[in-house]
C-alpha cells in the first residue's frame, strides 16, 4: 500500500489495469499509486488520472467524429473544400490549377461587387480611418457614425423606419423570433425555409406550424385553424436559395391580411438585384411596402463581404437592439465592411445597369441549358439548379465541370433533400456573354460524358 497513508483522496476505476488509483490524501505528498488486485505497479504523479481522462475523452471524440465522417463520405456527400488564391470574380484561380483561369459560376457575387474598384476604394479608406474594428458591442463602445449611416441607408432604400445591422443574416434570423414571439403567439414556415430560419425558430415559445412548400391553400388552412394567437407571423424567404424558386409573396400577404398574420420575408438572395430597382421579391410581385419585416444580407450581392439586418418598423428595431442576443453579444461590423456596403448601395441606387445585366445573363443561360436538355430548377432568377439527383454524380460531375475550367459545386444533402442533388449555377452581372457560352459547352460535355443528357 501506499507508505503516506492519511486521508485518501480521489478514487478512480482504471479499466486498463484493472484496478484503483488513490491519490494520497497528505497535503505534501505529490504522488499516486496504481493498485491492482494483487499489487501496486508504480507511483506517478498525482496529474496522471486527470490526464488518463482526458486521453480517453479526446479518443472517444475522435472516434465518434471519424465514425460520422465515414457515413458521410460512404454515402458521397462529403464536401471538400477547393482553396481559390485570387479576389472573389468571374475569372478565379484555384489550388491544383493555377495554369488556369478559372471561371467562377457559383459565387453569391450577383452584381460582381465583391471586387468592384470603388468597393475597394471605400473599404481601404474606411480601413485608415476607423481601423479594422471595433473591439467591441454595440451598445458599449462599438457603434460609429458609419453602422448608423448604413442602417440609415439600408432602411431608406426598403421604405422602412429602421433597420439595425447583425454579423450576418443569419444572426439576424437567430436574434429575432425569441425576442418578437411568445407562447402566446403562432409562428407559420415554409418547409424549405433557409437553415437559419429553422434554427431561429427553435429559440422561440411560439406554436410553430409548418406549411408545405409554396402552397398557400395548405397556409391558409393552418391559419384558420390557429384562432386564439396574440401575433400570427408568416415566415418565408423571397427567394429560396436552393431551388431558386420565388416566394408567391403577393398571395402570401394577401393571406396575411385575411388572418391578421404580420409576414416576414428573407431576401438574402433577392437584395440589391430582383425586380426592377432590386428592392427584392416585394418589388418582383409589385408589392412594395407590403411586407412587415425583411431581414436581408450584406455578404453576397451587396458587396459580398459579411454582415445582415433587419428592417422594419422603429419600435421592433427598438426592442431588437435591447433584447436581441446577437447584437448585444456579437462585435460589431468592422469599418472597412460597413463603408463597402455603404457604397454597394450607393452603386445600386445611381442605376439599375447591373441588375439589368444579370437578367440578361440569367435568361441566357437558362434558354441554353434547357435546349440542351438539362432540367434547371426555379424560374426567372440567377440561381439556376441543374438537377442531377444522384449524390456521387454530382461531386464527380463538379470535379469534370473544373478539370475544363468551370468552377461549381455539387449540392447534396444535408444541404439539399435526399435525392435532389444538383449542381447550383448562379450568374453575375460580371459575366460577359462568351463565358456564359462556354459554361454550357462544358456542361453539355461533361453531361454526355456522364451520360445526363444525349
Amino acid at each position: 500500500m501506499c507508505q503516506n497513508v492519511g486521508t485518501w483522496g480521489r478514487r478512480t476505476w482504471n479499466k486498463k489495469s484493472a484496478g484503483l488509483s488513490y491519490c494520497c490524501g497528505l497535503q505534501n505528498t505529490l504522488s499516486l499509486s496504481i493498485i491492482t488486485k494483487n499489487s501496486i505497479l508504480r507511483t506517478v504523479p498525482r496529474c496522471v488520472p486527470v490526464l488518463y481522462r482526458r486521453a480517453h475523452c479526446i479518443s472517444s471524440l475522435r472516434e465518434i467524429a471519424r465514425e460520422e465522417i465515414g457515413k458521410i463520405k460512404d454515402s458521397g456527400t462529403w464536401k471538400s473544400e477547393r482553396v481559390i488564391t485570387s479576389k472573389q470574380g468571374s475569372l478565379i484561380t484555384v489550388v491544383g490549377h493555377q495554369q488556369l483561369e478559372i471561371l467562377n459560376f457559383c459565387s453569391n457575387n450577383y452584381l460582381g461587387l465583391a471586387s468592384h474598384p470603388h468597393i475597394i476604394a471605400a473599404a481601404q479608406a474606411a480601413l485608415q480611418k476607423y481601423g479594422a474594428g471595433l473591439s467591441s458591442v454595440r451598445f458599449i463602445c462599438g457603434t460609429q457614425d458609419i453602422h448608423k449611416e448604413l442602417e440609415h441607408k439600408i432602411a431608406n432604400f426598403h421604405g422602412r423606419d429602421d433597420a439595425i445591422l447583425y454579423p450576418s443574416c443569419f444572426d439576424a434570423n437567430a436574434g429575432i423570433f425569441e425576442v418578437l414571439l411568445t407562447d402566446r403567439d403562432a409562428v407559420f414556415s415554409d418547409e424549405l425555409n433557409h437553415a437559419s430560419i429553422i434554427d431561429g425558430l427553435r429559440l422561440c415559445k411560439a406554436r410553430k406550424h409548418r406549411y408545405l412548400h409554396l402552397n398557400m391553400s395548405d397556409l391558409e388552412q393552418r391559419l384558420r385553424e390557429e384562432k386564439n394567437a396574440r401575433l400570427k407571423l408568416i415566415v418565408t424567404d423571397g427567394v429560396f436559395s436552393m431551388d431558386g424558386d420565388i416566394a408567391p409573396l403577393d398571395k402570401i400577404c394577401e393571406l396575411g391580411d385575411k388572418y391578421n398574420a404580420l409576414v416576414f420575408v428573407d431576401e438574402a438572395h433577392a437584395t440589391g438585384f430582383f425586380g426592377k430597382t432590386g428592392r427584392g421579391t416585394e418589388e418582383y410581385h409589385n408589392i412594395i411596402g407590403k411586407v412587415d419585416i425583411i431581414n436581408s444580407t450584406l455578404g453576397k450581392a451587396m458587396g459580398g463581404a459579411s454582415g445582415g439586418y433587419t428592417t422594419g418598423p422603429k419600435e421592433l428595431i427598438d426592442l431588437l437592439r435591447q433584447r436581441g442576443r446577437p447584437y448585444l453579444f456579437s462585435n460589431s461590423l468592422p469599418p472597412p465592411v460597413v463603408a463597402a456596403g455603404i457604397k454597394a448601395f450607393d452603386i445600386v441606387l445611381n442605376s439599375n445597369n447591373l441588375a439589368e445585366r444579370l437578367r440578361h445573363n440569367t435568361k441566357r443561360f437558362r434558354d441554353a441549358m434547357t435546349k440542351a436538355g438539362f432540367t434547371i430548377g426555379g424560374s426567372d432568377h440567377p440561381i439556376c439548379p441543374v438537377m442531377l439527383y444522384e449524390e456521387r454524380l454530382a461531386s464527380v460531375f463538379a470535379d469534370e465541370m473544373l478539370a475544363r475550367g468551370i468552377y461549381v459545386i455539387g449540392f447534396s444533402y444535408p444541404v439539399v433533400p435526399n435525392g435532389k442533388t444538383r449542381i447550383r449555377v448562379q450568374l453575375s452581372t460580371s459575366h460577359s456573354d462568351e463565358d456564359i457560352d462556354k459554361a454550357v459547352n462544358v456542361f453539355v460535355e461533361v453531361g454526355k460524358k456522364l451520360d445526363v443528357i444525349s
